[in-house]
């Protein structure tokens, strides 16, 4: 529980920690009150999005992996308040309402989606 690995560090910052096991590296990794960005490098792809998957944060790269402007970006826990980029960055300026009726019968014409 080193303080470089539980606060929010901005900046180039190279933290190694050993693990014996990819369940312990994950459990590792998970031990923090932030989820802003994470990594995963691997020979196998597949076991690296298995455990990319695992991870708490709003990004994972996956061996070095490029920035995306299109996918959403923010984090987990409490790192950053919702998402920025993307359709769901845009999705942030919207404020969405549910109209609850009491049957679906009484919807008549109106059951259609808008």
């Amino acid at each position: 529980k080193a303080r470089v690995v539980q606060e929010e560090i901005f900046g180039p910052v190279l933290v190694i920690l050993a693990y014996d096991t990819i369940e312990e590296g994950i459990a590792i990794a998970n031990d923090s009150e932030f989820g802003l960005s994470g990594a995963v490098w691997a020979a196998d792809i597949p076991e690296a999005v298995r455990i990319a998957t695992r991870l708490r944060t709003g990004q994972v790269a996956i061996n070095g992996g490029r920035f995306n402007a299109k996918a959403p970006f923010g984090g987990f826990k409490t790192s950053g308040v919702g998402r920025e980029l993307g359709h769901h960055g845009l999705l942030e300026y919207f404020e969405l309402q549910s109209l609850q009726f009491p049957s679906a019968d009484e919807l008549g014409s109106f059951g259609e989606t808008v």
